[in-house]
């Protein structure tokens, strides 16, 4: 065990803004991973390589444990770079802390949902050769979605945010910066005139890929004339080719793994 400091490249600047009581070795280490993961995630939506997010799963859970090791008891923890020998007995033993070690989120919670976590990666394939079962689509979504509340729990009890707030945050993440996309006074607007509805739409629902955008948003940023026009001829359209998913009844439009391949082979590079 040990004390100490480290320094790590800076990540995503809302959410160490959000993480700033939490100590710089521990905070870099998580968002790398976190960061990692998700983008990880992204890619494997259409190249099926699952493995991926394992990997960066397993580092996240180590270094949150880490950082609840060293909140829960007096700054001791397992030193980076030393093998946790077992990640299961490492959280019960968290969990077995007396109620004044900590809060009860850091104290049962939060070592359970990793303990959760660590055993899904390792025992589906997911970051280990000779799993017992192949890693997949759920699994990867679950792993995912877990770090997620995991990441937002975290924001809430060092942040006093809500957890509605906290999730606000995370989800920004999720936006891609992409230069041929303007956000200005709440509204996007795409900066290549040549693009048709379809093609304006599909880089839209690029920037954010995993909450999807309201088709009245999409109407407005495209500066369509005529809902009705836009929901059968672009919207629909999308659906049908399976480069979108529209959802109708809710009224939110989806980019597909086949309409991000499409959006970075083709939108992307175009002159």
């Amino acid at each position: 065990m040990q004390t100490g400091s480290m320094s790590t490249p800076h990540h995503n600047k809302a959410l160490t803004e959000a993480l700033k009581n939490v100590p710089t070795q521990f905070r870099e280490k998580i968002l790398g991973s976190y960061i990692e993961l998700k983008q990880r995630y992204r890619g494997a939506q259409y190249n099926a390589e699952w493995d991926g997010s394992g990997l960066s799963a397993g580092k996240f859970c180590e270094s949150v444990l880490r950082l609840l090791q060293h909140q829960l008891k007096g700054g001791v923890f397992t030193a980076f770079g030393t093998h946790i020998k077992n990640f299961p007995d490492e959280c019960r033993a968290l969990i077995n802390l007396p109620e004044s070690a900590g809060l009860e989120s850091l104290r049962v919670i939060m070592p359970r949902a990793l303990a959760f976590l660590y055993t899904l990666r390792g025992k589906r394939g997911i970051g280990h050769v000779g799993g017992d079962i192949e890693a997949n689509a759920i699994d990867a979504a679950t792993i995912v979605r877990l770090c997620d509340w995991i990441l937002c729990e975290l924001i809430r009890i060092y942040h006093a945010l809500s957890l509605e707030d906290a999730q606000a945050v995370v989800d920004a993440l999720s936006q891609r910066e992409v230069p041929e996309v303007w956000e200005v006074a709440g509204k996007k607007r795409v900066l290549k005139p040549d693009l048709d509805y379809k093609q304006k739409t599909l880089l839209l629902l690029y920037t954010n890929p995993d909450n999807g955008i309201l088709a009245e948003d999409l109407f407005s940023w495209v500066e369509h004339s005529n809902f009705s026009v836009y929901k059968q001829r672009v919207l629909k359209d999308l659906h049908t080719s399976k480069v979108a998913e529209y959802d109708e009844e809710n009224g939110i439009v989806y980019i597909s793994p086949i309409g991000t391949k499409q959006v970075e082979t083709t939108l992307l590079d175009k002159p």
